[in-house]
C-alpha cells in the first residue's frame, strides 16, 4: 500500500469512525436521551427498546473506535453494516431512496462504504496493520458482510415484532 493510498484509508476510516461515534453518542445523550430512542425503537417494532437503544449506542460507539483505531477492522466494518441494514429495513426503506425524505440513501452510504473499507483493509497506519494482522480483500468483505447479514437476521428474528394491521386499517 502507497502512503497516498494508506492516507485515504486512513481518511475513511476516521469519518466513519467519527461518525458512528457521534451517532452513538446522539443515542444516549441527543435530544430525548436514551428513553427517546428506547421510544423510537420500540416504534419501529423492536422489542425491549431500552435494550435496543443501549445496544445501538454500545455498538455504534464501539465500532467507531474500532474503525478509529483501525483494529478488528471486519468486524468494526460488519458493526457498521449491520446497524445500517436494521435502520434502512425497519425505519428508512418504506420512505424510497433520498434521505431528504427520510430515506435509506444515507444508510447505504455508510453500509456499503463499510464493505469496501472491509475489502480494502484498515491501511498501514492501524493498529491491525502494527500487529502484522491481514483481513482484507474477499476474506474481510466476505467476514464484515456475513457477521452483519448474520447479526441483523438475528436481532430480527429475537426482537422484532411489528404491529400487525387491524381489519380497519387494511380497508383504509
Amino acid at each position: 500500500m502507497t502512503g497516498v493510498d494508506a492516507v485515504a484509508v486512513l481518511l475513511v476510516r476516521a469519518v466513519l469512525g467519527i461518525t458512528m461515534i457521534v451517532h452513538g453518542v446522539n443515542h444516549w445523550r441527543g435530544g430525548g436521551h436514551i428513553e427517546g430512542t428506547a421510544r423510537w425503537f420500540s416504534g419501529l417494532g423492536l422489542k425491549y427498546g431500552r435494550l435496543q437503544a443501549w445496544m445501538s449506542v454500545f455498538t455504534e460507539v464501539g465500532a467507531g473506535v474500532l474503525l478509529l483505531l483501525g483494529l478488528a477492522t471486519p468486524l468494526a466494518c460488519a458493526a457498521v453494516i449491520s446497524v445500517m441494514l436494521v435502520a434502512g429495513l425497519l425505519a428508512h426503506r418504506r420512505n424510497g431512496f433520498f434521505v431528504f425524505k427520510d430515506g435509506y440513501e444515507y444508510v447505504l452510504v455508510l453500509a456499503v462504504t463499510s464493505l469496501a473499507l472491509a475489502m480494502l483493509g484498515p491501511g498501514s497506519l492501524s493498529i491491525d496493520a502494527a500487529g502484522d494482522i491481514e483481513v482484507n480483500g474477499w476474506a474481510g468483505g466476505g467476514i464484515a458482510l456475513g457477521v452483519a447479514v448474520a447479526a441483523t437476521a438475528g436481532l430480527l428474528a429475537l426482537f422484532w415484532r411489528p404491529e400487525r394491521p387491524t381489519s380497519a386499517d387494511e380497508a383504509a
